[in-house]
């Protein structure tokens, strides 16, 4: 078993993902955030254009995390950082059902290889949050067991989804 794991989190614009990484990284983390010149800057001010890079330790496990841009100009950037991936994390935001649209995007480019994989539901404290049952079914999955709840803010939160990540990666 190793030790050490390349995990690239992504999803949708302003689903989390730099959130994610700042608040589970042990080290000071890498980000190539730009402000926004288009009409999503009524959204928030910046955004990814490159990629996020953090690492952290949980559950004995080393994991160096690679966060992807969300917007769909910087899509080219997602096949660069999954290249040698170990674990996908995608993030849904609970309350926009358009986030769902790049997560079955994703699942589908998943299909054709046996990368594992959780579905992390943020914004669980937003505005009527779908229940992870309604994602699952949504995106075409079985059961919620490969979706986890998480405030991306909260590192206590991020470890919890990466814990979960270590004890998936530690059965294969």
């Amino acid at each position: 078993m190793k030790s050490a794991y390349k995990v690239v989190i992504t999803g949708a614009f302003n689903t989390g993902k730099s959130a994610f990484i700042r608040s589970a990284s042990d080290i000071a983390v890498v980000c190539t955030d730009k402000p926004i010149t288009d009409h999503l800057v009524e959204v928030k001010e910046t955004t990814t254009v490159a990629m996020d890079y953090g690492q952290t330790t949980v559950a004995g496990l080393l994991f160096h995390l690679y966060g992807t841009p969300g917007q769909e100009r910087f899509d080219f950037m997602w096949d660069i950082l999954a290249r040698e991936t170990d674990a996908l994390l995608i993030l849904v935001d609970s309350t926009d059902r358009s986030t769902l649209t790049m997560a079955r995007q994703l699942l589908r480019r998943l299909s054709r290889k046996r990368i594992p994989y959780l579905i992390v539901a943020t914004k669980r404290d937003g505005d009527r949050p779908m229940a992870l049952e309604e994602i699952a079914r949504n995106l075409g999955l079985k059961s919620s067991q490969q979706i986890i709840a998480c405030d991306p803010r909260q590192k206590a939160s991020a470890h919890a989804v990466l814990a979960h990540l270590a004890s998936i990666l530690k059965r294969d």
